[in-house]
């Protein structure tokens, strides 16, 4: 397998000295080289030992079979969370001695502060002592600020390490479990949950280490709060309080229930992108079919439970915000209502040390603590999860090396011949340890290797692939291409073997990918080869090449079980098995079973044919089915003799990462896509409002304390007037309106809740709406866009923004918008407020502005390459798993599981490196952004008192205060506008997907009669066909006529276009040139009409999810009868009768519970169903058994008599009795008429497949052609006769034989009509 990046350069973290770890200075060069140019993956450092994937996740692991072991023990289940904390608690504990200095610091700033103001309200201008003092408390608020700034960061760094330690160990051990699940666990989960665990849950470890601690601080701090609170303002601070206290168990509350619908919607984001997944994987079936409306109504009907529940965790999540937004007023209001109202007066030093220590205490009581709450049932549930699906039953291997003396005499050659495809898959997943036997004992002896029935290939190139993982020997490899057929693939590539191949090989030929998956198996050097069916997805010609250069040579030395279908080769096999429903009906060699005559006789039936020339296959006739020698091509045709046409692979294109900033267009079209512009003028009113109010109330108690200052100073010098006078009958004090004031007050604070709570809810209102409207949007652009986009990116690519992407925009980016939007007004405020006290400090803040624009612009350029880096580092990993999961029998077959987990650790390890400077680059510009805060605050504080003759108490409290509250809230409403702006890379991504190149639509103006197409006749004229604009011509000038009900094979050497032929009809991608349907432009027409009306069986049956009813009748078109008829016509019916809920059964992923040849049956009812007059066959039966074949072919000829019927096959024998046969090579007609005809041109490449089939197997097909004519004629004979009779009356003219010679219709001679012609001519004249 191929490295996953290139050398990366050391981690300069790891040997940078403690000041360049405290302010992150080691980071410097990286921000220098993402200034001058985008920053690509060779720009990030390696990751450092301690957070290697590997290590990490086998640390975690061993405390985890040691929980299972001691659970096993007592006779409990296991707790994944005490194996977690087992593991990280010391390193987690020592982190918060961080928080604990930090929040004495917190505490002990506001005292600071108080003493600062108390020096204003005392001024005394000649007072030099008290003026010293106070700059010592001017450099205690600044130097307090600054030692918060440092430890925060300090703090953050490390606890979301620790989270991403605890992430990349659980997906480690997720990974290692999906390697090792049975058979039955993986029924019980799917690729889609899996998916959902590492993208979603895991996540939930990033988060919730952050918070953890603030569940033992924030009640510490409350006490120490309160402690401060009740010698500044006695006990009123308990009316404060007690609103607190109220406010925590309320924040809990919100934390339970919205932990309840996160589990809630967990659930359907799983359905979701499971359905997804299912869509994505089976688009090309969907597309053929026309089910692109179900489909969307399926994924609309889940979408929209899941929106419903996103909705109310994102109310709440507005409720929680809104609370701590009015949070600290609402306490500050009680507090000060209800001192007021005992008889107390307020003064500057007591308002704004209260305001203060309750604005620190808000953000822990009401933000972190409801945080870490909400974070820890989040964690929980997906703990929960991920618990469930760690215990799920793993598979036992019970293979034994076979010792080297042991090897040289093993040198059986055995196949197996089974009657069903369920039966011999079974059984040699049986042998392979992957289902378990209900009894008896099976003994391996040696390594086994292994084939697989459905090719199976990983993203890479197409020599690690084949290599496997073991070393390149260049004589032994270049034998395996040869014997595999793969050479001349290999020259034909643009970068031969070195060619990269995408996601499920969907650039590659079925041929080329049965030959790689065979190739591979061949390579290694085994003991036991299981071969399971490997002939079934090459013609005849590469079938006998790899059956005698490969099977039967490379590998003549070695015991070879081989499953197969193609009977020809039975001769060859020293041991034959022959099963039936399960069970061995007999064993022997060729010639005893020949004898025995157990069932074996019918099953080579073709054999005895070939043998005895006696028996002659006997067919259905359809009335059309004698045709004219002259066939109605007109193709070009090159002399020479055509190589096999080479299939281009293209390499995966490149995920697609954009540069430079987030266009205004991106946020305009994330916001239109939930409110119109009206209702976003409204959001900004109420934005403005909320805030006013928000300062208005602040400043209304800063004014109440200087005009009860400036009343006090006048009672004082009342009071001193009239002790000087001796009057005491004016020693009355005036008192301040408290009706008034207070009234006043309560108004604002009024205000600030009512706007505070209307501006969350509508928000997050509207932009949930808009991730609902822009998923909506991108899942039906996916739905019509060409398949060539599904060929060229990979599941995982595409199911990242279904999961990732459209996770960001349902919960993570609405938070983070409104925060932003809060935030940032509340900075605003701070400012206009400082600048509203001290006019002159908009000197400093200017270049402190310029300073910060720059240095914003500075870390967004480095910030935004890297966030987008670790979007494109994060789709691998999830490639990764989908591809691991559908290999998995391939990869445990070859005992790969530990390089499998080698890749996936590498592929972490380099999203890792990402992950680390996603962190890193946010704590160095907030560190720097906190710095430039805290010299805002030391200039605001030794302003103060530099301008202390003109200055009130309370408006120094006031921009103090203000001031303060800054440090923090700067860098973090900063930090949110990248993180705002880095999540709008998801809607960017989003976006991209909802422009998308659309084909041509479903519906035009231009329908179709109901009836059409009555006849089925289909006419190429002059096609040409690529899959993209710039891809090489796969067809090339067609032209050809398929008859109404007639029967056409279609053969051609692998990558001859067979299959480039059916895309062209279904208009998968566009043609050119002309092709008619009953006389009707397929073009002109919507593809919905098109595609309705031909049935197909594709050569990969897929079923889809969901209830056999759906699987067979998606838009409930067919009543119960009309289904259980077709289940009973393709013999179904008991097989579906026997299933729990019967119609109503919901199937395993991909329908995973029916064998090959069932999944094949019920494609086959699909086609009955829709009873359209033109059926196409895509090699259907290459997969399945010659019992489950012939059911097919009979059930085709009888029930499809009055179709148009084109097969793609490579075995020659199910197509030899077609009307006509084209025969395709390099794009191009090379011959089209009937198989006696074809078989007459001994230099013809029909003749010559046909003689690759072995001389007996040619021998039977050339009969069978010759019977095929001769009935044919016969019947024609019959029709013509019946036909002269009956119209000698009416038109004796017709008759004669000059008419006879001179009629011809579309170039076919009358002689050769059907009555029905005959009849069509003799009513038209």
């Amino acid at each position: 397998m191929e490295p996953v990046s290139k050398d990366a350069k050391t981690n300069p973290a790891a040997s940078a000295s403690v000041l360049s770890q405290i302010f992150f200075c080691w980071l410097n060069p990286l921000f220098r080289i993402g200034y001058k140019r985008r920053l690509e993956e060779d720009d990030m450092f390696r990751v450092l030992p301690e957070d290697g994937s590997k290590r990490l996740g086998e640390e975690l692991q061993s405390y985890w079979d040691r929980e299972v072991q001691m659970a096993t023990k007592e006779l409990r289940t296991p707790k994944l969370t005490k194996a977690i904390v087992k593991c990280y608690w010391k390193s987690y504990a020592v982190l918060g001695i961080f928080t604990l200095i930090e929040e004495v610091i917190t505490v002990v700033q506001p005292v600071f502060l108080g003493k600062l103001i108390q020096y204003f309200e005392k001024y005394n201008p000649e007072d030099m002592g008290a003026l010293y003092e106070a700059y010592g408390y001017a450099a205690g608020v600044s130097l307090s600020t600054l030692g918060l700034a440092l430890l925060h960061h300090l703090y953050f760094y490390h606890v979301q390490r620790a989270g991403m330690k605890i992430r990349i160990a659980m997906c480690h051990m997720i990974y290692k479990k999906a390697l090792c699940l049975s058979s039955v666990a993986m029924g019980q989960t799917t690729t889609g949950q899996i998916v959902n665990l590492l993208s979603n849950d895991v996540n939930k470890f990033d988060e919730v280490t952050i918070f953890l601690h603030f569940l033992w601080v924030g009640p510490l701090q409350a006490a120490a709060v309160i402690g401060l609170l009740w010698q500044e303002i006695g006990p009123s601070c308990l009316a404060g309080f007690a609103v607190l206290v109220f406010l925590m168990p309320l924040q809990t509350v919100f934390g339970r229930l919205f932990s309840k619908f996160r589990s809630k919607t967990a659930a359907f984001t799983d359905s979701r992108i499971r359905t997804m997944n299912e869509v994505v994987s089976g688009i090309r079936i969907i597309k053929m079919y026309a089910w692109e409306k179900p489909f969307a109504a399926l994924v609309n009907d889940v979408r929209k439970k899941e929106i419903s529940k996103i909705m109310s965790s994102s109310y709440l999540r507005g409720l929680n915000m809104a609370s701590f937004f009015s949070a600290s007023k609402i306490i500050v209001f009680v507090t000060f209502t209800v001192y007021v109202l005992v008889g107390n007066t307020i003064s500057a030093s007591r308002v704004f040390v209260t305001v203060s220590l309750y604005s620190a205490l808000r953000l822990r009581v009401t933000l972190f603590f409801p945080s870490a709450i909400e974070k820890v049932s989040e964690a929980s549930v997906s703990i929960r999860r991920i618990k469930k699906f760690l215990l799920l039953d793993e598979m036992v291997k019970h293979s034994v090396p076979l010792p080297q003396e042991e090897k040289k005499e093993a040198v059986t050659n055995c196949y197996t011949l089974h009657c069903f495809t369920v039966p011999q898959s079974s059984l040699l997943c049986t042998i392979l340890g992957e289902l378990p036997q209900d009894k008896g004992v099976i003994k391996v002896k040696g390594e086994l290797t292994y084939a697989s029935q459905q090719p199976w290939v990983f993203p890479g190139t197409i020599r690690s692939n084949i290599l496997f993982g073991k070393e390149l020997e260049l004589h032994k490899y270049e034998r395996v291409l040869k014997a595999c057929a793969l050479k001349r693939d290999m020259e034909l590539l643009p970068e031969g073997d070195l060619t990269v191949i995408g996601d499920r090989g969907a650039t590659l030929s079925g041929g080329q990918k049965a030959r790689v998956n065979l190739a591979r198996a061949v390579y290694q050097d085994a003991d036991i080869y299981l071969l399971d069916d490997p002939l079934s997805a090459v013609d005849a010609e590469v079938g006998r090449h790899l059956f005698e250069q490969c099977i039967c040579g490379v590998l003549k030395k070695k015991p070879r079980i081989l499953v197969t279908h193609q009977l020809q080769y039975l001769k060859t096999a020293d041991h034959i098995l022959v099963l039936k429903e399960g069970h061995m009906v007999a064993q022997g060699t060729y010639s005893e079973l020949l004898r025995s005559g157990v069932d074996f006789t019918s099953l080579l039936k073709k054999d005895e044919e070939e043998e005895t020339g006696e028996f002659f296959r006997t067919r259905t006739l359809s009335q059309n089915s004698v045709r004219s020698r002259t066939s109605s091509v007109m193709s070009d045709k090159d002399d020479s003799e055509q190589l096999p046409v080479y299939v281009p692979v293209q390499t995966m294109a490149e995920e697609s990462r954009s540069e430079g900033n987030i266009g205004v267009r991106i946020y305009l079209k994330y916001l239109t896509a939930g409110a119109n512009i009206l209702v976003l003028v409204g959001f900004i009113l109420l934005n403005l409002l909320a805030q006013a109010s928000y300062i208005l109330q602040d400043w209304w108690l800063a004014y109440w304390t200087s005009e009860q200052e400036k009343l006090d100073m006048l009672n004082r010098n009342l009071t001193f007037t009239n002790s000087i006078n001796g009057s005491l009958d004016q020693n009355v004090t005036q008192q301040l309106s408290l009706d008034f004031y207070l009234g006043i007050y309560s108004g604002l604070t009024v205000g600030t809740v009512i706007f505070g709570f209307m501006r969350s809810l509508m928000m997050f209102n509207a932009l949930v709406r808009s991730a609902q409207t822009l998923h909506n949007r991108m899942f039906n652009c996916i739905l019509r866009t060409p398949v060539r986009f599904f060929d060229i990116n990979p599941i995982g690519r595409i199911l990242n923004r279904f999961s990732k992407d459209i996770g960001h925009l349902d919960s993570l980016l609405p938070w983070t918008f409104v925060d932003f939007i809060q935030v940032f007004l509340q900075i605003i405020g701070v400012i206009a407020v400082a600048a509203s006290v001290i006019p002159w400090i908009m000197i400093p803040v200017l270049p402190l502005l310029i300073v910060f624009l720059f240095l914003r612009r500075y870390f967004l350029q480095t910030s935004r390459d890297v966030k987008r880096l670790e979007s494109t580092t994060r789709s691998p990993v999830f490639s990764h798993l989908s591809s691991s999961l559908q290999g998995l029998w391939t990869i445990r077959a070859f005992k790969a599981e530990e390089r499998f987990q080698q890749t996936f650790d590498a592929h972490q390890d380099l999203h890792s490196e990402a992950w680390f400077l996603f962190l890193t680059t946010s704590r160095w510009f907030a560190v720097r952004l906190d710095g430039m805060c805290s010299v805002f605050v030391t200039i605001t504080a030794f302003g103060c008192i530099l301008l202390r003759h003109n200055l009130e108490a309370g408006a120094v409290g006031l921009a103090l205060s203000y001031a303060v509250t800054l440090t923090g809230m700067f860098q973090w409403g900063v930090r949110q506008s990248a993180e705002v702006e880095n999540m709008m890379t998801s809607v960017e991504r989003v976006v991209e997907y909802t422009e998308l190149e659309s084909e041509a639509p479903w519906e035009t103006q231009k329908r179709p009669p109901p009836e059409w197409p009555s006849q089925g006749m289909i006419t190429f004229d002059r096609v040409n066909f690529s899959y993209s604009s710039d891809g090489p011509v796969v067809l090339k000038n067609m032209t050809a006529m398929f008859r109404p009900k007639e029967k056409v094979g279609i053969v051609g050497r692998t990558g001859a276009g067979k299959s480039s032929l059916i895309s062209a009809l279904f208009r998968l991608a566009e043609p050119e040139g002309k092709i008619y349907v009953d006389g009707m432009l397929t073009s002109e027409i919507g593809l919905h009409d098109l595609r309705q009306k031909m049935s197909i069986i594709p050569q990969d049956p897929v079923l889809f999810t969901g209830t056999m009813r759906k699987n067979l009748d998606p838009f409930n078109e067919h009543s119960d009868e009309a289904l259980w008829n077709a289940l009973e016509e393709v013999q179904l019916k008991s097989v579906v009768e026997e299933l729990p809920s019967k119609l109503e059964t919901v199937l395993a992923e991909s329908g995973s519970n029916f064998s090959v040849g069932q999944r094949q049956l019920v494609c086959l009812a699909r086609a009955i169903l829709r009873k359209n007059r033109i059926l196409i066959i895509d090699e259907a039966t290459a997969n399945v058994d010659p019992k489950t074949d012939e059911l097919i072919q009979k059930t085709i000829r009888e029930k499809f008599q009055e179709c148009t019927v084109l097969t793609i096959a490579h075995r020659l024998n199910t197509i030899i009795d077609s009307d006509r046969i084209l025969v395709l090579d390099a794009g191009r007609i090379h011959d089209y008429d009937e198989p006696h005809v074809l078989l007459q041109n001994q230099d013809g490449i029909f003749y010559k497949m046909v003689q690759q089939t072995g001389k007996a197997e040619a021998a039977s097909l050339k009969q069978l052609a010759k019977q095929v004519q001769t009935t044919a004629l016969k019947n024609s004979v019959e029709s013509f006769m019946e036909w002269v009779s009956m119209t000698k009356q009416l038109h004796p003219s017709l008759t004669s034989p000059s008419t006879m010679q001179s009629v011809e219709c579309s170039g076919v001679k009358c002689r050769h009509w059907t009555l029905e012609q005959w009849r069509r001519v003799l009513w038209s004249e």
